[in-house]
């Protein structure tokens, strides 16, 4: 259910033309749709906005991948708290 990236980013633009480049943390298809879990790859751990960002993952008419903020709470602690237990998973067996 999820892909571990080893640093692959992607770039996107904000609705006020700011870019950002993102890591890929995890991605995972839940409720029939698709979402990506990223940190900000050029951002200061220490900095008070840094943390984790959930994307839905949807695809254009030529089949380019476009990320989607989740407009809906419920949804996005739903997809949160999903990406919260497999990380947290990852973590258990790796230590094992």
């Amino acid at each position: 259910m999820t892909e571990e990236f080893d640093g692959e980013y992607v770039t996107i633009e904000d609705e006020d033309g700011k870019e950002m480049t993102l890591e890929i943390v995890s991605e995972m298809e839940y409720n029939g749709s698709s979402y990506k879990l990223f940190l900000p790859a050029e951002m200061n751990e220490d900095d008070p906005d840094y943390g984790y960002i959930i994307l839905r993952s949807v695809y254009d008419e030529n089949n380019d991948e476009l990320f989607e903020s989740i407009d809906n709470e419920k949804e996005e602690m739903d997809v949160y708290e999903k990406f919260m237990a497999l990380l947290f998973e990852e973590d258990d067996e790796e230590e094992k």
